[in-house]
């Protein structure tokens, strides 16, 4: 059965419903094109017809985009020529909307032609929104849980359907900056308002007006097909426009360091595309998409960014169990982390128990809901209704018994075993014998923690990242005794609160801080060797990541690390191999530098808490060495440090899925999103590559840097990890 289908009405206009079949949004597949291409040429060859509309089966929703298969499809349909079926597959997407855009119009006087609208219930994303723009008019319904716009540079690439290039000669490049180059999406009015869409209308009166305008004879012609058009805003070699294309390449390389080639190319399809006839600059779009296409940053973050995330989302790691759906969850300790919890949980309509030992400070913590709602209807986003429904649904207490009925326990009290025993004995005899626990600790090892409960089968960590509404990785731990039904309930828990879960096996720091933990040490460390920390800092954002390591310890606070530091050191005694870094942490410590939170860190602060620059005090502690390293010296040392405790977690089976390795890298403490993750970062390397320099950075730097042994074996042997672990070797 097709995805589309078309009814033609007594007055002469054709319906055209996409409806894709077994999925609850719309995705573009090759049928899809096929047939969408076969209706309009029916449209345009019947004379009974007048004009078109396309809309859609599903309710509130368009489309959600393309489905990424077909792409990936016409690679390998080129063989040894992938940049050619690349090329000719997106050149005959571009001859089907171009044909919907024309609509039969005479070439050369634009006479002629039927009226096409886009009818759009709601959301509207990707090729969602590029088939509506090569339509004469689009229509949206007033649904204001609509997201309308093109979200393909968030996993690394562009809109290479005609989107760049139509959006661009509607808008002018500083109108289609948000969209195209941040992703940004806007609920219908704000789509209206920014000239994406031409009307917004009442749900139920969608068609009818669409319908309506159609049969009302309206001038269909595209600025850009007719005589004299100007883009708005100025081409590039208008003063404006120059002034325009000047800004914009600044903005990109300031956002992207120039490690995301999807931003470039994207800026370039857009400068280029300016200059030439429309239908030339489709070619030049389709050029640099699969230019992009073929990048292995593009093809990494799509498989870490969409693919591998959804999977995650829809529970790829599983275990067979009921429907584990949380009705009611209990929270204890109401400080920052209780509170991110109780919030998210309340909008994901679940009540919630928010308990601390201080009736004042259960309060506080349910003021932060207040607060965020309050946020929220400032800008629009929610309502005063909302706000009391959500604040109904938290219950701020002291009184444990409140905690009957719960069938999730998330405990985020204070990192000590003691406390945490304490509170597991209270919880486990007021709730019932189903009820799941689970701690929100971020170091200390689950099956430890379980020993406090009576029942340990029933116990698991979840850990969530700060700040938690907004962070939208939650890490899984199970202990040696957790059970299949505990997995369940949290990854079910996870999925209502619409966040990202991987599952991991118990061990010191689990996997996000195993990792992290290294990366803020190592520069720290250079800071000791006398490598100027301006180098470090640049180095680590001119590889991708978000933060350097010293703003990073600086927004965790130095005495965090301090207190992880001898807490490790008294777990591992001689073992420990973080002295080198204690010294300048401790010493830090000691001089009242504990971060942003002091106004004093690594960092120098004005009054407001704003970074001002390093702090010189450092040079004098720890003079710079007359020799500084090269730039990949230190971007190695950065990268390689985290990536060697992924491969360590996955051969230690504290990882068991690579997808999970590389989506928590990207999510949970921002690993270089270009690169697709460690993994993928590896993959892209080569591991005979990354055995190789391995070495050369234990031999240089210490043993920290040794080649793992499940590495050195795949180096050898010239194997990927995801050819290793990937898709097909699960299904094997």
């Amino acid at each position: 059965m097709s995805d589309f289908s078309m009814n033609v009405g007594a007055d002469g206009v054709a319906i055209i419903t996409w409806d894709t079949q077994g999925k609850s949004m719309n995705v573009m597949s090759e049928q899809g094109f096929i047939d969408l291409d076969a209706l309009i040429d029916q449209v345009l060859a019947d004379e009974a017809i007048k004009g078109a509309v396309i809309t859609s089966g599903k309710e509130g929703s368009f489309a959600g985009g393309m489905d990424l298969n077909v792409i990936a499809r016409m690679k390998e349909a080129g063989g040894d020529d992938p940049a050619a079926s690349i090329f000719d597959g997106i050149m005959k997407i571009h001859s089907i909307l171009r044909k919907i855009e024309r609509a039969g119009m005479d070439p050369k006087t634009n006479k002629g032609g039927k009226p096409i609208a886009a009818a759009l219930p709601g959301t509207a994303l990707g090729i969602g929104l590029e088939i509506p723009l090569s339509c004469h008019r689009i229509f949206a319904a007033d649904n204001p849980k609509a997201k309308i716009g093109l979200p393909e540079i968030m996993v690394g690439i562009f809109p290479g359907a005609g989107g760049t290039t139509r959006l661009v000669r509607k808008l002018g490049a500083m109108g289609a900056s948000p969209l195209l180059l941040e992703g940004k999406l806007n609920d219908p009015k704000k789509a209206k308002s920014a000239g994406v869409v031409d009307e917004v209308v009442a749900p139920e009166e969608l068609l009818d007006k669409a319908r309506d305008w159609v049969l009302s004879e309206p001038k269909i012609v595209k600025p850009w097909d007719e005589k004299g058009y100007k883009m708005p805003g100025g081409a590039p070699y208008h003063p404006a426009g120059f002034m325009t294309f000047v800004g914009a390449s600044a903005m990109v390389n300031g956002k992207t360091q120039g490690v995301y080639p999807a931003a470039k190319a994207l800026l370039s399809a857009v400068y280029e595309g300016a200059l030439v006839p429309f239908d030339t600059a489709l070619k030049i779009e389709a050029r640099w998409f699969t230019n992009v296409l073929l990048n292995p940053s593009s093809s990494a973050m799509i498989r870490s960014l969409f693919i591998n995330k959804e999977a995650l989302e829809k529970g790829a790691n599983r275990p067979d169990q009921p429907d584990q759906k949380v009705s009611k969850v209990g929270v204890l300790g109401a400080g920052m982390m209780g509170a991110g919890i109780a919030l998210v949980s309340a909008q994901a309509g679940i009540d919630v128990v928010l308990l601390d030992q201080d009736q004042a400070a259960a309060d506080r913590g349910k003021a932060y809901t207040e607060s965020y709602a309050d946020k929220g209807i400032k800008r629009g986003k929610t309502t005063p209704e909302k706000k009391q429904a959500l604040l109904d649904r938290i219950t701020a207490t002291t009184d444990y018994n409140a905690l009957a009925g719960c069938d999730l326990i998330i405990e985020a009290v204070f990192e000590d075993p003691g406390v945490k025993a304490e509170v597991t004995a209270k919880v486990e005899a007021v709730v019932g014998e189903d009820c799941i626990f689970a701690t929100n600790t971020s170091t200390l090892p689950i099956t430890e923690l379980a020993k406090a409960s009576k029942r340990p089968e029933q116990y698991i960590g979840i850990h969530f990242f700060s700040p938690v509404e907004r962070m939208l990785l939650v890490e899984i731990i199970k202990g040696k005794e957790t059970g299949d039904r505990a997995v369940a309930k949290a990854l079910d828990y996870v999925r209502q609160i619409k966040k990202t879960p991987i599952v991991v096996n118990d061990a010191r720091f689990f996997y996000a801080n195993r990792c992290i933990i290294p990366y803020i040490n190592e520069g720290i460390r250079m800071v000791a060797e006398g490598v100027n920390p301006a180098l470090i800092e640049h180095a680590a954002k001119l590889v991708g990541m978000p933060l350097g390591p010293l703003q990073l310890v600086d927004e965790t606070s130095i005495d965090l690390g301090v207190k992880i530091a001898k807490a490790t050191r008294a777990a591992m005694g001689d073992a420990y191999p973080d002295g080198a870094v204690d010294e300048v942490v401790f010493w830090m410590a000691d001089e009242g530098r504990l971060g942003r939170k002091a106004k004093a860190g690594f960092y120098e602060y004005d009054e407001a808490g704003k970074r001002q620059g390093l702090w010189k005090g450092l040079e004098e502690k720890y003079p710079r060495a007359e020799e500084q390293p090269e730039l990949i010296e230190v971007q190695h040392r950065l990268l390689f440090i985290q990536t060697l405790e992924a491969v360590r977690a996955l051969e230690e089976g504290v990882l068991e899925d690579i997808r999970e390795g590389d989506v928590g890298a990207i999510l949970g403490w921002g690993f270089a999103p270009w690169s697709g993750g460690p993994f993928s970062w590896l993959d892209m390397l080569g591991t005979p590559y990354a055995a190789a320099r391995t070495a050369e950075l234990a031999e240089t730097h210490g043993a920290r840097f040794a080649t793992p042994a499940l590495l050195e074996e795949m180096g050898r042997k010239g194997q990927t990890f995801y050819g290793r672990f990937g898709d097909a070797a699960r299904a094997a």
